[in-house]
């Protein structure tokens, strides 16, 4: 049984009627092949109703789906013989960022994500996807060495943020995004990224610079949440009272007014020309299918990789410099 959002809701019914029909056809009762093949067919409709009018706050809903698939997810399907790498060699490691050597479509490199984790146990101890200053170390160090022994970087991007907290702060969280920033861009090795989730600002950005960036289907990527957005544009509004202000509640319709603001889904984010390509996900959404959402990342990074190693290392990073100059638009005003 999957977790289903409300917009999902109508899709309920359908597949597990599907399912009981499955189950009678492996019993030997032969006779129910139509229906299937009509609730079958209901539900391709209906799936094809709801996701092709897909408001970007539901586009951040199916990002952040307990059934998407995360970084470990793809690197059991699509990395051979994956190490993983732990620690900061300054503080401790960070369960909150996963990274490690391996094989991806006979290319040796190396794989760098965040990690949302499973149920409450698993979420608590990687802090649900928000990394601390040391996991944004560990990236570094592994980045370095990929860099030493030519090795090309992938790198999932799946987090709602870097985590605010007091202790991230006093161990220099600011800085050590920084540094990554500024150290991916001129790190001599071919650099991937893909937005499998949540890109969430300097939190995403610390792992997102990139030769070329890819976002799924149904991913948002931004520099802060609706949510967040949301809080500093509308929640303290000017009353009239003595006391001066009054608190909103925010609502809903608060979160979805922003998100269509913040520009935060794939083919706004593709027309901006702030990524490369946008990866179709499987009917549904890429947690219906973490086969075959799996399979279609590995023939992107395949042939991606393809492209960026015939290409000499100090033109790949002028391009990569150039590509992070251009983005955004402005205007000069003479005085």
């Amino acid at each position: 049984m999957r977790a289903y959002l409300e917009f999902e809701k109508p899709l309920e019914p359908i597949e597990l009627r599907i399912e009981e029909l499955r189950q009678l056809r492996v019993s030997g009762n032969a006779d129910i092949e139509q229906e299937l093949a009509d609730a079958t067919e209901e539900l391709s409709v209906r799936r094809k109703e709801i996701f092709t009018n897909l408001t970007p706050w539901q586009r951040c809903h199916l990002a952040r789906h307990s059934d998407r698939p995360y970084t470990l997810d793809y690197v059991g399907r699509i990395v051979e013989e994956f190490l993983e790498f732990h620690g900061d060699r300054r503080f401790s490691d960070d369960p909150a960022i996963v990274g490690g050597f391996g094989y991806i479509g006979g290319f040796a490199v190396l794989v760098v994500g965040h990690q949302k984790g499973r149920g409450t146990k698993e979420r608590i101890m990687r802090n649900f996807g928000q990394p601390h200053p040391e996991g944004y170390r560990k990236a570094m160090r592994l980045m370095k060495l990929a860099e030493r022994f030519n090795r090309p970087v992938v790198t999932f991007i799946d987090t709602p943020g870097a985590f605010p907290g007091i202790g991230a702060e006093e161990r220099g969280q600011a800085e050590a995004i920084a540094t990554n920033l500024m150290e991916l861009s001129r790190l001599r090795t071919p650099i991937l990224s893909i937005v499998i989730g949540e890109g969430g600002s300097g939190g995403a950005l610390a792992l997102g610079v990139a030769d070329r960036v890819y976002m799924l289907e149904h991913s948002v990527y931004s520099v802060i949440t609706p949510e967040g957005c949301a809080a500093i544009l509308w929640k303290t509004e000017k009353g009239s009272g003595e006391k001066g202000s009054t608190e909103k509640i925010l609502t809903p319709e608060d979160f979805s007014k922003a998100a269509s603001a913040l520009k935060i889904t794939a083919p706004e984010l593709m027309s901006f020309k702030v990524i490369d390509g946008i990866l179709e996900e499987p009917p549904g959404g890429a947690h219906t299918n973490h086969d075959e959402m799996a399979r279609r990342i590995k023939k992107q990074i395949t042939e991606t990789l393809k492209s960026l190693k015939a290409i000499d290392i100090d033109e790949l990073i002028d391009a990569r410099y150039n590509r992070y100059r251009q983005i955004g638009a402005f205007t000069e005003i003479n005085q």
